[in-house]
């Protein structure tokens, strides 16, 4: 059978998700071209404030990548628009000069960014917030400029103005509205998340409205109707946006506001549908991602000629984090004469939650700073609940009084645990049950629910555990750094970053610990999670260390511990080792051995005795015991090897000297061999280099130890310079991505040798990344070195560190 030709017009969310959708109907059914004016692959756009703000690249957001368009055969057109449709022969045109034929046609052309026509905004420095190119703007500003303005205090620009605050801009919103989020929070709620806000460095001028954008050629600030000013460098609106429908229009295919559809997404043209924000159904353009997807549905099945379920309209909900504040809000929640409300405000915890109700049905909700309640609520609004039989102030009390643990239990099978991809609990448990889904990860990939915001993570790892019950793994659940939490790594920094947290004890504070001190596996985290997010304000927090790093020394199994100086290279002195022979005898040190990594290792050093030792040996610290560089493992190159084509000992020094001391998520270990005879082991070390004829071979995720794996040829370069800028972006990304006791061969097999490679590839991410590693090796000073120095070295120090 000839397979039907199926033409998607915009290659977003909306689109490529009903694309999905028909290819779980019938995957055989048609032949199917995309074509997207933007030169990326589906991505998500609700994420790009992560992109803006430096914790997410967009290769992170991406939902179908390259492969998922050639798995399942279809033909992707990027950066090419289509210009025309000529809906009698039924052929489309684009600006390439390329013509498709179709059978069916979906047009998701999205939406287009609404611009105020104000004078001044041509200048440069003036952008809007709605695509990878726009974020790329915001942060090439970010480099050059200090002062923002976002016009639009709503969402998009409360998410763009935490972007540019992370960005290090100053950073003033202006909102026309005498409240922010007035579509989504009432002036309560509004309130205080401006007021959150405005502790996390954000101005606010409100009930202001814009008159100028001033400036030469680049914008200068922004002039008022009441006549104050604003300077700015950088202006950003996102006063919202309208269907991009001039396709439509020219076409002839009938719009209003959007394109007109009606219940399964049919336009007034035959063949020819329209999904998205694009599309307008019932009067009604829709900007949320739940609606769009279950617009998706009904057209999926009726252009596969199923019986389908017609789209009737939503009930809007927003459940989401703004700047690490959690919101929710659904349905119609503002009171007036016909309708009641019922409100719970903790000011104290800035915990703020209302329903309003008309008669008996709870129409609408507010929650601000505790959401937990959110998906109940509106189940509860979609069902339209007669809780006649219920005490009302009690639906905002937790369920069973212990609504923690009961939650997800209380919740019937055809609640909406995902709102933005309507993944039910019932098919959250059907995939646990039947497919074998045992982490969120899992139920992501198998049901698509916290696919989108990500908002519903908490709810589906309870529902985890809840389904599982005594075969859950407490890991697999949120995939949390321990026991004390459920935020995993990446919620962890990203709330470092977007709070300013700067100490092990307030992360834990203002991030809700199970336990006051932590334990032993989350401080370490944290405290290198911190230093590797601001390395130059960051101080050092010794006391969230481990014991060896704190003692500078390795600790034995008969309770000594070994000391091991800094050796560059494997190369020593005389000097340096009569140093070492004095220790040995001084403090009766009964092994001296050489170690894997060519240096010295002082064995049984009494616990006593371990600050003398090191005050005798005034030497750096090899930190043999540290989560950071260890040794830079050479042989003797070609200054002295008949086989060396390139001088291994002085580039591994090099190495060794520049990232001394950095910290790291694991050990790292390099080495660094003259000739592919490969004598120092390079192809089993983190990081290896070897020498080849006119250059060097950087190698890179080996491991030689119980899970030994050999290294992957990372880049060929010609010069050592090449090599050392390759190896601080590496270092760099590895420490930013990382979870803290992953090592490096663990890591690349996780995120992918190509995908390490696409980032190093770019070379303005290449020198971001440099940039920051230089950043952080500018804080670095040898410990004992550094109280050496400054005459620290006191009984009363030492005794506190023996003590610990």
């Amino acid at each position: 059978m000839q397979k039907k030709k199926l033409v998607l017009v915009g290659n977003g969310m909306a689109g490529v998700r009903t694309i999905e959708e028909i290819i779980k109907v019938s995957a055989e059914e048609f032949e199917i071209t995309i074509f997207g004016s933007e030169p990326h692959p589906n991505y998500n756009r609700i994420l790009l404030s992560k992109v803006l703000q430096g914790d997410t690249k967009v290769t992170d957001i991406t939902l179908n990548d390259w492969d998922w368009y050639r798995e399942n055969n279809i033909e992707l057109y990027t950066g090419e628009t289509v210009t025309g449709i000529d809906s009698e022969n039924k052929v489309v045109t684009t600006d390439s000069g390329r013509t498709q034929p179709y059978d069916e046609l979906i047009l998701a052309t999205g939406s287009l960014p609404f611009m105020l026509p104000l004078p001044g905004a041509d200048k440069e420095g003036v952008t809007a917030f709605r695509d990878i190119r726009d974020t790329d703007i915001m942060l090439d500003a970010s480099k050059k400029f200090k002062k923002a303005a976002v016009i639009g205090g709503g969402l998009l620009g409360l998410e763009a103005a935490r972007g540019l605050l992370n960005l290090g801009m100053e950073v003033s919103v202006i909102h026309i509205a005498p409240y922010l989020m007035e579509r989504q929070l009432d002036p309560t709620a509004a309130k205080l998340l401006q007021t959150e806000l405005e502790k996390q460095g954000m101005n606010f001028l409100l009930e202001k409205n814009t008159e100028e954008i001033v400036g030469k050629d680049r914008v200068e600030g922004l002039k008022f109707k009441d006549g104050s000013f604003l300077e700015a460098d950088l202006v950003v609106m996102a006063v919202g946006i309208k269907p991009n429908v001039e396709l439509a229009k020219i076409s002839g295919i009938p719009v209003n506001r959007g394109i007109v559809v009606d219940d399964y997404m049919r336009t007034g043209i035959s063949n020819v549908y329209a999904v998205g924000e694009c599309a307008e159904h019932r009067g009604i353009v829709y900007g949320l991602v739940a609606p769009l997807y279950e617009q998706g549905k009904a057209l999926a099945a009726d252009i596969c000629g199923k019986a389908a379920k017609p789209y009737e309209g939503s009930v809007l909900s927003t459940q989401l984090k703004v700047s690490g504040v959690e919101v929710f809000s659904a349905g119609d929640f503002m009171e007036d004469e016909t309708k009641k409300s019922i409100k719970v405000f903790d000011e104290q915890e800035g915990v703020y939650k209302k329903i309003v109700l008309r008669g008996n049905q709870i129409v609408g909700a507010v929650l601000f700073g505790d959401s937990k309640d959110g998906n109940r609520l509106f189940s509860m609004i979609q069902k339209q609940s007669d809780i006649s039989d219920t005490s009302k102030v009690a639906i905002l009390q937790p369920v069973g009084g212990e609504a923690e643990e009961s939650l997800v239990a209380a919740m019937s099978a055809d609640d909406i645990i995902c709102g933005c991809n309507g993944v039910s609990k019932g098919t959250i448990v059907q995939a646990i049950q039947e497919k074998g889904c045992t982490s969120v990860d899992a139920i992501k990939a198998c049901t698509s629910a916290s696919r989108s915001c990500g908002g519903c993570k908490p709810l589906v790892a309870d529902l985890l555990q809840h389904t599982l019950g005594a075969e859950f793994d407490g890991q697999a659940k949120t995939e949390a750094v321990c026991s004390c939490t459920t935020l995993s790594r990446d919620e962890i920094v990203a709330e470092i970053r977007e709070k300013g947290l700067t100490h092990v004890k307030e992360v834990m504070n203002v991030l809700g610990w199970e336990t006051e001190e932590g334990c032993s596996k989350c401080r370490p985290a944290l405290n290198y999670y911190l230093g590797m997010v601001n390395p130059i304000q960051y101080q050092d927090e010794r006391e969230s260390r481990f014991v060896n790093e704190r003692m500078h020394a390795n600790i034995q199994k008969d309770g000594t511990y070994s000391v091991v100086p800094r050796m560059y290279g494997g190369v020593t002195n005389s000097k340096d080792l009569r140093k070492i022979a004095d220790v040995v005898d001084k403090y009766d040190i009964p092994l001296v051995k050489m170690t894997g990594g060519q240096r010295i290792d002082l064995l049984g050093v009494k616990k006593e005795d371990v600050p003398k030792v090191w005050e005798d040996l005034n030497m750096p610290s090899g930190f043999a015991y540290g989560k950071s560089l260890r040794t830079v493992k050479t042989c003797v190159g070609e200054q002295f090897c008949r086989f060396g084509t390139q001088d291994s000992i002085s580039l591994g020094i090099a190495l060794e000297k520049k990232y001394e001391g950095l910290a790291t998520p694991h050990k790292v270990k390099m080495a660094v061999s003259a000739c592919p005879r490969n004598c120092a082991e390079s192809g089993i070390k983190d990081l290896g280099v070897v020498g080849i004829d006119g250059g060097w071979e950087i190698y890179v995720g080996g491991n030689g130890g119980t899970h030994l794996r050999a290294a992957d040829l990372l880049y060929k370069v010609k010069t050592d310079e090449e090599v050392i800028e390759i190896t601080s972006a590496y270092l760099q990304y590895y420490r930013e991505t990382a979870n803290y006791l992953e090592r490096t061969s663990a890591w690349i097999e996780r995120v992918g040798l190509q995908h390490v490679k696409e980032v190093l590839d770019d070379l303005e991410t290449r020198k971001d990344l440099c940039g920051r590693m230089e950043e952080a090796l500018s804080t670095y000073k040898d410990p004992w070195k550094e109280i050496l120095e400054d005459n620290k070295v006191n009984n009363d120090l030492f005794g506190t560190l023996v003590k610990s």
